[in-house]
C-alpha cells in the first residue's frame, strides 16, 4: 500500500490531532506515518491490522522452519553429511 502525502504527519503536530489521526486509520483504513526532523519515525495501524501483519510474520516463519527441515531431510537422504569429528572441527571457534 503506498503511502498518501495526507498520511504523513509531524509528530509534533500528530499531537495535537492524536484523536482525529486514529480515527481516520480505523474508519478510513489509512495508516499514517509520523515524522520526527523530517524523517519517518513511527507509523499509526490500525491494531487488527497490526495483529494480522504479525499473524503473517509467524507464519513465514513456520514455513522457512519447515523448508530448512525438508532441506536438511534431503541433505541427509542424498549422504551429504559430517561424521562427528568434522562437526566438531566445524562448529569449534576458530584461533586467530
Amino acid at each position: 500500500m503506498s503511502v498518501r502525502t495526507q498520511d504523513v504527519v509531524a509528530i509534533s503536530e500528530a499531537r495535537a490531532r492524536l484523536t482525529e489521526l486514529a480515527e481516520d486509520v480505523v474508519n478510513g483504513g489509512h495508516e499514517k506515518v509520523l515524522t520526527k526532523n523530517g524523517s519517518s519515525y513511527v507509523a499509526l495501524v490500525d491494531a487488527r491490522k497490526l495483529d494480522y501483519y504479525h499473524s503473517l510474520e509467524a507464519e513465514h516463519g513456520h514455513l522457512l522452519l519447515g523448508q530448512a527441515a525438508l532441506d536438511g531431510l534431503s541433505d541427509a537422504l542424498a549422504g551429504r553429511v559430517l561424521d562427528e569429528a568434522a562437526l566438531d572441527a566445524a562448529l569449534a571457534p576458530q584461533a586467530r
